[in-house]
């Protein structure tokens, strides 16, 4: 980052920053030249209209395999029991031998291939395989239950499903082949089901449709790749929002966009070099994945892990990071709470540089936490985008000073601003998170939306032709941003506007408080607060706590942030990748029906949600 801004001489951030986004095809062509994009870029403007570099070609597969040595390109721990290494050689040469073995099927252009896989290393080897030949692809995390997976799966009708026998969590191993059987047989497309060994029982594949075993199916010699040199645009992956409010979006991204604000974001923003090692703690199913996995197209090692972070009073990931000598350590906001909460003090870890946290805002405490407990110099980054873009919008900055509570600066070449409900962006003021301008990464579409009226609506219809992301914001003194939560979480108590966020940060500080979320009950004509919290085991929610929590969010926010209601639960309702959902804790409490269940990883704590 800093040698760029002196070539462009620029001296502050904001400079390079308000470049970028004055003019946007000159930044987006030097992205390609100066990360030395592997493809064709013939003829200029670089953008017309929302379509960038129309016409270039290229195959995403193909930058990040741009490594053929024998040098290690990714390393994989399955909880403490299952260890493996992978050279750049030996993944371009098992990338060959799937990808011949997809091609032998009749595997082209445009066929979806999806995944019900840990995070193993087989799950980013079949992604490149299918990228390299154009085919489309879709993951989702073995912890997903039947109904989850088709309700992703069948929109897009994969011709291909790669699926492991088992997979490990927290010390126990868990067998998916029956739930596997009951998959393979309600998706009418397949053609084939491709099983891998980790983690299940001996246990015959002969009763599933379509199986056979990856040792099988990747029998067959090559030796090269036959790269498919696609349009900029042309699809590469389907990824699916959460689905908490009814059917998962499928959300359409191609392989320019990705491969250029990945590039962006991991070279410029955190400062990865060729040989740094970048692990993410991440399911298939999070977008995290695919943002962890791009890193070998700038040349470094992944890091990849299977299983529970508390595995050995949650010190499994630092032993990996300590051990592989990582680099860039991502993780989530909760998981520092958790760590924070539990006052655990990582080992030293000489090779670390950067901590990245998202998945929710991560408070200032938590900031204080990180600096205290796990390193006094490292560059803590809270990043924030999402499945929508595969990317973020916001994130950190290696010239830039940290703010405890505040991420660190807008994404280069995003110009990303903040709206009050009128349209007028405002500074130091709470508002939605908006983008005004086209980037690489927005979507190609959403799957059978074909006259884009879906996707329109998701995005475009707050504020006609701006990008709205549906984050509650504010960009700070700093020129930061702060995120407060999810603007349809928002809660507007007498028309007041209050991020959820806000109340999180201050109630979790209190020790008896392992975790909360609130909604906004309607009541009498208006809307009144409920809280909920997740109490520490030993702990009562009795009249001096309700007390404490309602003084400390008094003190530290508005008296319209104090909850008209404090219910203590025994746990708070999440998504796959641990989000917690305040929309459908909000339809329990009103009695409505809580759509699309399966997409939760722990359903069964909707019940506790009632106000009495």
């Amino acid at each position: 980052m800093a040698a760029l801004q002196q070539r462009l001489g620029f001296t502050e951030y904001a400079q390079l920053h308000a470049w970028s986004i004055a003019h946007p095809e000159a930044f987006w062509q030097l992205i390609w030249d100066d990360c030395s994009v592997i493809g064709s870029s013939t003829g200029l403007p670089a953008r017309v209209g929302a379509r960038w570099f129309p016409n270039a070609h290229l195959n995403f597969a193909e930058n990040l395999l741009r490594r053929r040595d024998h040098s290690t390109a990714i390393v994989f721990w399955g909880e403490d029991r299952v260890q493996h290494r992978l050279t750049h050689a030996e993944l371009y040469a098992e990338t060959a031998r799937l990808a011949a073995a997809f091609k032998a099927i009749g595997i082209v252009p445009g066929d979806r291939i999806a995944a019900w896989t840990p995070n193993i290393p087989e799950t980013l080897i079949a992604m490149l395989a299918a990228s390299s030949l154009g085919a489309i692809w879709a993951s989702a995390s073995p912890d997903f239950g039947v109904q989850g997976v088709l309700d992703r799966f069948q929109q897009i009708e994969p011709k291909v499903l790669i699926a492991a026998d088992g997979y490990f969590y927290n010390g126990k191993q868990i067998d998916t082949l029956e739930r596997l059987r009951d998959i393979a047989a309600a998706i009418p497309s397949l053609q084939r089901v491709i099983v891998v060994p980790y983690a299940g029982p001996a246990t015959a594949i002969s009763e599933i449709p379509h199986a056979q075993s990856w040792s099988g199916f990747t029998a067959v010699d090559a030796a090269e790749i036959e790269f498919a040199q696609l349009p900029f645009h042309h699809p590469l992956y389907i990824l699916f929002s959460s689905g908490t409010t009814g059917a998962p979006k499928c959300i359409v991204h191609g392989a320019g966009g990705t491969l250029l604000q990945h590039l962006k974001e991991h070279q410029l923003h955190c400062d990865i070099r060729p040989g740094d090692r970048l692990f993410y703690y991440t399911t298939c199913g999070w977008m995290m994945w695919n943002w962890l996995v791009s890193g070998l197209a700038s040349q470094a090692e992944i890091l990849l892990y299977d299983g529970s972070p508390s595995v050995h009073e949650n010190r499994i990931l630092f032993e990996y990071a300590e051990a592989e000598r990582i680099t860039h350590f991502g993780t989530s906001a909760k998981f520092i709470d958790t760590l924070a909460k539990a006052e655990f003090k990582a080992q030293p870890l000489p090779h670390l540089r950067t901590i990245f946290s998202t998945g929710s805002p991560l408070s200032p405490a938590g900031f204080d936490y990180v600096y205290s407990h796990i390193k006094p110099d490292v560059a803590l980054q809270s990043i924030s985008g999402g499945t929508d873009i595969v990317s973020c919008f916001v994130l950190g900055c290696p010239t830039r000073p940290v703010y405890r509570g505040e991420i660190q600066c807008r994404g280069l070449g995003m110009a990303v601003d903040v709206y009050d409900p009128e349209g007028r962006p405002v500074r130091g003021e709470k508002g939605d998170l908006v983008c005004t301008q086209p980037f690489p990464s927005m979507p190609v579409g959403f799957w059978n939306d074909d006259d884009d009226r879906a996707y329109r609506a998701a995005y475009f219809d707050r504020y006609p032709g701006v990008w709205c992301h549906g984050d509650y914001a504010e960009i700070t003194a700093h020129d930061g941003v702060i995120i407060y939560g999810r603007s349809d979480a928002v809660l507007n108590p007498g028309g007041v506007r209050i991020g959820t966020a806000e109340i999180y940060r201050h109630v979790e500080a209190l020790p008896e408080i392992v975790e909360s979320i609130a909604i906004g009950q309607e009541w009498e004509g208006d809307v009144r607060v409920v809280l909920f919290v997740k109490l520490r085991e030993g702990a009562a929610l009795d009249e001096e706590l309700e007390k404490r929590i309602r003084t400390t969010i008094r003190n530290n926010t508005t008296p319209r942030h104090v909850p008209a209601r404090i219910v203590a639960v025994p746990d708070i309702p999440r998504t796959k990748s641990g989000k917690i959902v305040e929309l459908a804790v909000r339809e329990k409490v009103h009695g409505r029906p809580v759509k699309n269940v399966e997409a939760l990883a722990n359903p069964e704590a909707l019940c506790y949600f009632e106000v009495p």
